[in-house]
């Protein structure tokens, strides 16, 4: 199974309005002009084909919302039709007042800047404690999903069932399959104890009680996580273990170097990353994006707004 084989015509089905916060970058008018080619509809490109924020009759609406959402960070309403108009916070603000289904920026600004945007406009889905980010990689045993690798530097039990959850739910939106969910360690089951295995077991018995009929272990170390003869040895009685497809890294430090590894020694594209967790579906690109980047974020952030669900509550 590869990633992009029916990653747009799936996305296209859809018929998903999308909107592009760096609407004056060619690298996007580009992939805009593919996206149509592939059946999607005409996306709104934010300060490219006349649309500019400050002469948009969208624009009071959208700094209304801003007002309402943080009225302790807007000063005025001439403040606030200012910060309205910046184009990641337009972007975002179209999507919340339902005149887009997902937003794509992050060209002129970082992925800090990107989720700012997405808290201030419509926030965290209902169970998520923190946004986070995914990373979906295409292997010889499939698609996998590794997270959170760009935002949670150290989260707690909470926190990383909550990244799992927003995971999973992605994973059914987004490849289409049953997550079969990882909690990653330095040890396999009762082989080990510490703060960080604890921390695992904790995340993993939160992430059960929130998603019950969804598929889940750890501690797992990597071997044992994905391949069946380690998973034989390590953990046999496992439901996971050997074939895993949604790796949660207990760390930043973790996640982040593992997709890095991947890609250098590996030769493994790794597509992302992807927010996940958000109410509605806002996504960052890379500053260096090509078109063809551009145009498989875009059409992940369209299928994240599908919805697929699976059992359990996910």
């Amino acid at each position: 199974m590869t990633l992009t084989a029916d990653l747009l015509p799936r996305a296209a089905a859809l018929k998903p309005r999308l909107v592009f916060a760096d609407g004056t970058e060619p690298a996007v008018a580009s992939a805009a002009d593919r996206l149509v080619a592939a059946g999607f509809p005409r996306p709104l490109l934010v300060g490219g084909n006349g649309m500019v924020p400050l002469k948009d009759e969208r624009l009071p609406a959208i700094a209304q919302r801003l007002r309402e959402r943080y009225p302790d960070r807007v000063r005025d309403g001439i403040d606030a039709l200012d910060q309205a108009a910046d184009p990641l916070r337009f972007g975002a603000g179209l999507v919340a007042l339902g005149e887009a289904e997902a937003c794509v920026g992050g060209l002129k600004a970082g992925n800090n800047e990107v989720l700012r945007a997405a808290l201030w406009a419509f926030g965290p889905a209902d169970g998520i404690e923190r946004v986070s980010s995914a990373f979906y990689v295409t292997t010889p045993a499939g698609v996998l999903t590794l997270t959170d690798c760009a935002v949670n530097p150290q989260p707690g039990p909470s926190v990383l069932a909550g990244i799992a959850l927003a995971a999973a739910r992605d994973r059914v939106r987004l490849i289409g399959d049953k997550p079969r969910v990882a909690f990653l360690s330095y040890a396999t089951g009762p082989s080990s104890d510490g703060p960080a295995i604890e921390l695992v077991r904790t995340a993993l018995s939160r992430f059960k009680a929130l998603a019950p009929g969804v598929a889940a272990d750890g501690p797992l170390q990597a071997d044992a996580a994905l391949n069946p003869e380690a998973a034989r040895v390590k953990a046999p009685a496992s439901a996971v273990a050997g074939k895993a497809n949604v790796l949660v890294f207990p760390n930043l430090d973790a996640g982040n170097i593992s997709f890095r590894l991947l890609q250098v020694l590996g030769g493994i594209r790794c597509l992302g990353p992807l927010l996940q967790g958000l109410a509605r579906p806002m996504t960052g690109l890379s500053r260096g994006a090509g078109p063809d980047d551009i145009v498989e974020m875009a059409a992940l952030a369209a299928l994240q707004g599908s919805q697929s669900t699976i059992q359990g509550g996910v």
